[in-house]
């Protein structure tokens, strides 16, 4: 690997950190932000949650296919469709936020064990979608700076994390959607 690479990679670096750093606090303030409530008269988007979680499953399909591309050697329809799992985590994250400033967040109802597995399985999701945002950056950089071997080294981190996070979001609605209103 070229010095050359590595100065082009160094160059994003500023950025990783600080969009990894701003995106979970504006996640963060936003999602305390209700609309309503503050007296805007705004309609609740309701109909968001089961967009979004839609969304995730279609991200989780596409990393593995991407997976598959770049393993039958096809480098730019795995890079298409990269791009395309970041576009759909980006939308994501979009409506998720625009969901939580306008409707009242949802209570999960079970009772039980199923309770704590919920809280696990949410916890763990949250935790890991800001964890995986650097990661995301950091791979997505070492691709496009062609640092291609230090690309690989990381993808076998990022991969799991945010295949973890897509799937995890799926589950943690299908568990609560019985309990919107």
């Amino acid at each position: 690997m070229s010095d050359i690479n590595i100065e082009k990679e160094k160059k994003y670096n500023k950025w990783i950190v600080a969009l990894s750093i701003i995106i979970p606090v504006a996640v963060a303030a936003l999602f305390g932000v209700n609309l309503r409530r503050l007296g805007f008269d705004v309609e609740p988007l309701t109909f968001l949650p089961p967009i979004y979680a839609s969304v995730n499953a279609l991200t989780a399909i596409v990393l593995i296919a991407a997976v598959v591309a770049i393993k039958k050697r096809n480098r730019k329809l795995h890079e298409n469709l990269m791009k395309f799992a970041i576009a759909l985590s980006v939308s994501f994250l979009v409506m998720y936020v625009a969901y939580h400033m306008t409707s009242d967040s949802t209570k999960f109802g079970g009772e039980g064990v199923i309770r704590y597995i919920y809280f696990f399985i949410l916890i763990t999701h949250i935790l890991l979608s800001i964890v995986v945002i650097p990661f995301v950056l950091v791979t997505y950089v070492r691709a496009i700076t062609n640092n291609i071997k230090r690309h690989k080294k990381i993808a076998k981190i990022t991969f799991p994390l945010w295949l973890y996070v897509a799937i995890t979001g799926v589950v943690v609605y299908l568990m609560i959607s019985p309990y919107y209103q």
